[in-house]
């Protein structure tokens, strides 16, 4: 575990340079005291950066390095991935910048695997021209859970609403038949430890969301709250983690509801995130939990509309990379907790003390 006074070093992907991500990246670290918080290292291209600075009027300067672990404390690091010039057409795709956010997010991902970064913040992507370039997932989730060999579960939150997808970037169609008593029971396990580790919550209460219109209104609008979900949640609730529901989704999202919770369990991917992102846009972060590494990005796309504009509002970003230092000092502070309680007692045998010896008495 890192110790107390480290500085958490935040790696940072670019996505699509044509997108508003180099925008709100700079926007978010314009602060010159925001070095104080967190090290940022962003795998990018010095040239492009200092092009797209212009454009925005943003004082920055950076501090080039060819190596994560060459960050400097105090600095913006940038991680030259490209030297050459590259071309920009803000507000659409190209392949040249299709081809650099795959190589951002790789070459960012590998410095996170290695230790070289702590944390990993990621720009928008667009999912569908860089599968037309043979990167092989619909989102940086199949492609985290793929580095690092194990499930993850999408996670929206703020401080005051966190929302989980049972089912990520699928249709629609097939969304019933990829849900399942173990798959639910395994996530809300997942999400019940993610909040005591990543969000110190000692009890967390789980609201979770019927799949069908009305929570199936007792098996006459589908039967998946009967057969699949309300018997999940029974089974958690019988070995302590506090599950609640099937709820209704349509009324579930009022203030005086999803206030009473910790955290809630969608079934599919716009029955969260819609509300989700009406009650909470601005403030929003994904963060891809129940992973070993920790990584967070904004909740809003590339937004090719108003690239260039100067007018994208970095809230979410900054708000991202927060949540993620947040995340990474709760977790050493719980692995540091639950280390320590695990030490054994040392007895007084241990000290070099010897229990059938009487102790001198002092005079």
């Amino acid at each position: 575990m890192s110790p107390k006074n480290h500085k958490v070093r935040v790696g940072i992907s670019i996505g699509d340079f044509n997108g508003i991500g180099p925008e709100i990246i700079m926007k978010s670290l314009k602060d010159k005291t925001i070095t104080d918080f967190f090290t940022p290292i962003i795998f990018g291209s010095g040239k492009l950066f200092t092009y797209q600075k212009n454009i925005f009027k943003l004082n920055l300067n950076f501090n080039y390095i060819t190596e994560a672990s060459q960050a400097q404390n105090g600095k913006l690091n940038m991680l030259n991935l490209v030297k050459d010039n590259v071309i920009v057409e803000l507000g659409k795709p190209t392949e040249e910048s299709t081809r650099m956010a795959i190589d951002s997010l790789e070459a960012a991902t590998e410095a996170l695997i290695k230790g070289d970064i702590d944390v990993l913040v990621t720009a928008p992507i667009n999912k569908d021209e860089m599968m037309k370039m043979g990167f092989k997932h619909a989102g940086h989730t199949g492609y985290l859970e793929e580095k690092f060999n194990k499930k993850g579960l999408m996670f929206l939150v703020t401080e005051e609403l966190k929302v989980a997808v049972s089912t990520h970037h699928i249709p629609l169609s097939q969304v019933a038949e990829n849900i399942s008593k173990d798959k639910l029971k395994r996530q809300i396990r997942a999400l019940n430890q993610t909040l005591i580790e990543d969000f110190a919550i000692s009890k967390p209460k789980i609201a979770v969301l019927g799949l069908n219109p009305h929570s199936g209104d007792g098996g006459v609008i589908g039967k998946e709250e009967i057969e699949i979900i309300s018997p999940a949640i029974l089974e958690l609730s019988n070995s302590g983690i506090l599950a609640f529901g099937p709820f209704p989704a349509d009324s579930f999202f009022q203030p005086n509801k999803y206030k009473n919770f910790d955290a809630v369990v969608a079934m599919y991917h716009d029955q969260g995130l819609a509300p989700f992102k009406t009650i909470a846009y601005e403030k929003g972060v994904n963060y891809t939990a129940a992973l070993p590494f920790i990584r967070t990005s904004p909740d809003h796309g590339v937004a090719y509309d108003i690239a260039g504009k100067n007018i994208a509002d970095e809230q979410s970003f900054s708000e991202a990379i927060f949540t993620a230092v947040k995340i990474f000092k709760n977790r050493n502070d719980y692995h540091d907790l639950m280390t320590n309680r695990m030490q054994p007692k040392r007895m007084p045998s241990d000290i070099g003390v010897d229990e059938d010896l009487p102790m001198e008495r002092e005079i």
